[in-house]
């Protein structure tokens, strides 16, 4: 019973791995570039093996996604529970997303739109978050950071239009991170924002040119 408990926590503690390494490999590459033969030489252990966990390379994308997006979720939820207010969270999101496409090959992006499986699981993270954003906005509002006479509805589903619109571009190929959510995020969002809103934004904007 040992014996098999140990082997169990092994492939339990390699799942975990696998997925780590295949998030490194794709973000640096692209998903097209990167093999499963690569996966687990970089891991060190046999193609089998590999193969005797995640069948193929569409259902291993698929997990590292969907790990990918709990993970995400998981900080956003530590991250908004210490008493942080709506701009926080913003500015938060920001900086975290600044991050994540900086560290991320474009070709991860024109790679992703081929797995039909993985688009209807992010379009359906998508759905559930429009939920989401609508109350966020609400909270905005109640802190006193958004205007009161903004649709909300709308406005999620024009940020929700605009992102889709930078995939389905390929603006990341053309414009900087920086660039594209400088233009999108900040100029969007000072148009919901309230004096109190508009004033936070600037001095992060100021703090980074500094």
């Amino acid at each position: 019973m040992q014996e098999i408990t140990t082997i169990t926590d092994y492939r339990r503690g390699l799942k975990g791995k696998i997925l780590n390494m295949a998030m490194t490999l794709f973000a640096k590459n692209g998903i097209k570039a990167v093999k499963m033969d690569d996966i687990a030489h970089a891991l060190g252990i046999s193609k089998r093996t590999l193969y005797e966990i995640y069948r193929n390379k569409e259902i291993l994308l698929f997990e590292v996604i969907k790990a990918y997006s709990q993970n995400r979720e998981k900080e956003m939820s530590e991250y908004s529970s210490h008493n942080k207010n709506v701009m926080d969270i913003i500015l938060y999101v920001y900086t975290r997303k600044v991050e994540e496409f900086s560290n991320t090959n474009p070709k991860f992006y024109d790679d992703i739109v081929k797995y039909p499986d993985v688009l209807d699981f992010l379009k359906k993270s998508k759905e559930e978050n429009q939920k989401r954003l609508s109350d966020f906005l609400n909270q905005g509002i109640e802190e006193g950071y958004f205007r009161e006479d903004v649709d909300h509805e709308l406005v999620a589903l024009l940020y929700d239009s605009v992102g889709q619109l930078v995939i389905e571009k390929l603006l990341f190929l053309r414009f900087t991170v920086e660039d594209i959510l400088n233009n999108i995020m900040f100029i969007s969002l000072r148009g919901i924002c309230t004096r109190k809103g508009v004033d936070v934004l600037d001095q992060f904007l100021e703090s980074q040119k500094k």
